[in-house]
């Protein structure tokens, strides 16, 4: 049986002015991910789900996802408020069931873990002691079954200056948990807007690009900007017959393509 995970982030979803580009990204990033055959297990977004983490933005994001069939789980971003994200989704499917930030949802065939790097009034990230300590803990049970550990904060430099800048203060930390638990088959992050993977820990970390815009690709100092580049979404495929660690990921374009001539 073939195991996928649909990998979204950075919808930046927001209200009143400036609001139905964001809007429509996600939707159609969402109609993407069930245009598939076979359709993913689950799907995550990696934060920044909001602009500016207010109460209704989170209503606005609840009015794209209610409806949406497969589970879905949720990712605290430097543009989120924790406390804000709690109060608009806090005890349904969208939080694993809880009321924080941290969770974990054991599917039949792997695990999420899911981590809040958010640091109040920065850019850049970071888990703490305590929660790294946690994901140790989560991560010790169900031995063998493959798992999907989830951030906003890339854990490593992926080349872009100004983003590096502003990466997860934590990483060697993380790092030492994933080396520790060969079962972590991808670090899923954001917060880039574009897709980049690097080797991680013995796992490979997976950044996906924005459902709403893409930043540069900008391999020196300087601000990237946002180029005119297609939105996509990742997808995490376990191949039937495939060993446990073998995964493979998908970009996944949600524009329509170009009319052929």
């Amino acid at each position: 049986m073939t195991l996928s995970v649909a990998h979204l982030s950075d919808p930046h979803i927001t209200i009143g002015p400036g609001s139905e580009a964001p809007a429509a990204g996600l939707r159609a990033a969402l109609g993407r991910v069930l245009a598939l055959d076979p359709l993913p297990d689950c799907a995550v977004i990696t934060g920044d789900l909001t602009e500016r983490g207010e109460p209704g933005e989170y209503a606005a994001l609840r009015e794209e996802i209610d409806a949406f069939p497969l589970p879905l789980h949720l990712v605290t971003g430097n543009h989120d408020v924790p406390e804000a994200l709690v109060g608009g989704f806090g005890g349904t499917r969208f939080l694993g069931g809880g009321t924080g930030t941290s969770y974990v949802v054991e599917h039949p065939a792997f695990t999420v873990a899911v981590l809040d790097s958010w640091v109040s009034g920065s850019p850049g990230g970071r888990l703490g002691s305590g929660q790294v300590a946690w994901l140790g803990r989560a991560l010790a049970e169900r031995p063998g079954v493959p798992a999907l550990v989830c951030l906003h904060h890339p854990p490593v430099p992926v080349g872009i200056p100004f983003l590096d800048a502003m990466g997860l203060a934590d990483g060697p930390e993380l790092a030492g948990v994933v080396a520790a638990h060969p079962r972590v088959v991808r670090v899923l992050a954001g917060h880039v807007h574009r897709p980049v993977t690097a080797p991680f820990a013995g796992s490979t970390v997976a950044v996906a690009p924005s459902t709403y815009r893409q930043s540069g690709l900008v391999l020196r100092e300087g601000v990237p900007g946002y180029p005119d580049e297609p939105s996509a979404f990742l997808l995490h495929v376990l191949p039937d017959g495939s060993p446990g660690t073998a995964w493979a990921t998908h970009t996944v374009p949600t524009a329509p393509a170009a009319p052929q001539d």
